[in-house]
């Protein structure tokens, strides 16, 4: 019996020191894989393998950030999306990073969850040769179908009068307008893409719409970064991220479909859209590594599609909820508007020099609604170096838009909505050198001067027709929800005739 004791204790021994050294032996791995190389940016102290995940709250993540940098500096570091990444605060190295050494922060990381729905393809996170390549070919296509001119003017007004018409069959009872606006910005970008829009009654358009809106929540929550920590783990096990890359198989399957349809009748001595025009380069390019192929041409169409719709309908949201909140600015918006433009024509993109204030007021809805607080993540292409400090090659780094668009050593009154930010002592238009809502350097939002076209035309279409205020009994709030973009909580309106 002693010797059948000694023995099932030694079994004992030696599965309890098998278990202690793989223990051992992973957090050695771990820590040696995450070390913070000398001269790196500061942060708390992480734990083994899960990093800084426990000191995150998805949803006011770019709140924490800026407690963070009161506590260790403007740039600070932490162990979040499956590695160490920098976070940068504030205008001034914002811009040294993005700007005067943009060519070293210019790549997008690896990021498991985006490996794995696009890998390197697309226009957002795809890097090196074939993002130069896909991205020159994006703008020059765009600028042809008139992005940046004034001949795709006629087409947003067209667009703006369909929006009016369905706002105005709610005949001023409440309403949620976030659909219809989605709608009819979202056809803007699909007639350029696409070659067409969609009626507002179309459910396949809307089923696209709201799973977009919903992959862009899901994206920024708690299931997702646990994917980028563990992905061997997490692609065994359900949660959340089977939801994110069903929502994402849905939507490519979308883009495969429109591929189809113009594959079926294309014709190309005669290009309708933007995948016409990358169905003839297709022909004609015999560079494999530039993109020019088919999965290709759907990842950087959904791209497009999304980046087109998503942000630009979040910022006028927000500028409804802001003129329903603050009946004051509302109403000096449409009396400029009412002075310069009238009722009998609908608003131009001519008419923003002589509206300054109602430019101003889009502007401030652009830095208050912040609606890409986190920017879209960076990657050092080699060593470099910022403020005093050393990131390595291959780190990823994030230049927060919040702490630009927030700065206090930028903006007189940061925190609240002030139109005078972007007027200047005779109420004339200013420039902003921290208004960087559509980031900077060389990965800047390439629709930007799309995205400024629609916004004024919108928005002052909206308000020449309608007045908006809070429903009665309800009280507005400019709560928010935070994913991949900034939004402010569901709310619902009252659009009076004017």
């Amino acid at each position: 019996m002693a010797v059948l004791s000694d023995i099932l204790a030694l079994q004992w021994m030696d599965g309890r020191s098998v278990v202690i050294f793989l223990l051992v032996f992973v957090l050695l791995a771990d820590y040696l894989k995450h070390r913070a190389p000398s001269h790196f940016p500061p942060g708390p102290w992480s734990l083994p393998l899960i990093g800084d995940l426990h000191r995150v709250n998805p949803g006011k993540i770019h709140l924490q950030f800026a407690q963070f940098a009161e506590k260790y500096g403007p740039i600070f570091s932490l162990r979040i999306f499956g590695g160490r990444v920098v976070v940068v605060n504030g205008y001034k190295l914002v811009r040294e990073a993005l700007v005067q050494r943009g060519e070293d922060y210019a790549d997008r990381p690896s990021i498991p969850l985006v490996e794995d729905m696009v890998g390197n393809k697309g226009l957002v996170m795809s890097n090196g040769y074939q993002w130069r390549q896909q991205r020159r070919f994006a703008l020059h296509t765009l600028r042809n179908f008139g992005v940046g001119k004034m001949s795709l003017e006629p087409s947003i007004q067209q667009e703006c009068q369909y929006l009016t018409e369905v706002i105005a069959q709610q005949h001023g009872a409440p309403f949620d307008p976030k659909m219809a606006v989605n709608k009819a910005v979202s056809n803007i970008i699909c007639c350029l893409v696409f070659g067409k829009r969609f009626e507002y009654t179309e459910k396949q358009h809307q089923s696209v719409l709201e799973d977009f809106t919903e992959l862009m929540y899901l994206e920024a929550q708690a299931g997702a970064q646990l994917y980028n920590m563990f992905p061997w783990l997490m692609r065994r096990l359900p949660g959340p991220h089977r939801r994110i890359l069903s929502l994402m198989r849905g939507l490519e399957s979308f883009t495969e479909e429109q591929v189809k349809e113009h594959r079926a009748d294309y014709d190309p001595s005669s290009p309708r859209d933007y995948i016409d025009c990358f169905l003839t380069e297709m022909l004609k390019n015999e560079d494999s590594v530039s993109g020019f192929d088919i999965k290709n041409l759907c990842v950087c169409t959904l791209d497009l599609f999304g980046a087109g719709t998503e942000t630009t309908t979040t910022t006028l949201h927000w500028g409804l909820l802001f003129m329903a909140y603050y009946p004051h600015i509302q109403k000096k918006v449409q009396a400029e508007l009412d002075m310069v433009v009238g009722s009998s024509r609908p608003p131009s993109w001519s008419d923003r020099d002589s509206t300054p204030y109602t430019y101003a007021v889009i502007q401030e809805t652009q830095r208050m609604g912040n609606i890409l607080p986190l920017n879209v993540v960076r990657m050092t292409n080699r060593d470099t170096t910022l403020g005093k400090y050393t990131i390595p090659k291959g780190t990823m780094v994030m230049a927060t838009l919040t702490s630009v668009l927030h700065d206090e050593s930028m903006w007189e009154t940061p925190h609240s909505f002030n139109p005078q930010h972007f007027l200047d002592q005779d109420s004339q238009l200013r420039k902003r050198e921290a208004f960087l809502p559509f980031s900077a350097g060389k990965r800047v939002c390439l629709g930007e001067q799309l995205a400024k076209m629609e916004l004024y035309l919108f928005f002052t279409s909206l308000l020449q027709r309608f007045s908006f205020s809070a429903p009665p009994g309800e009280k507005l709030s400019l709560d928010f929800i935070l994913g991949s973009t900034h939004c402010p909580k569901p709310f619902r309106l009252c659009a009076t005739p004017r």
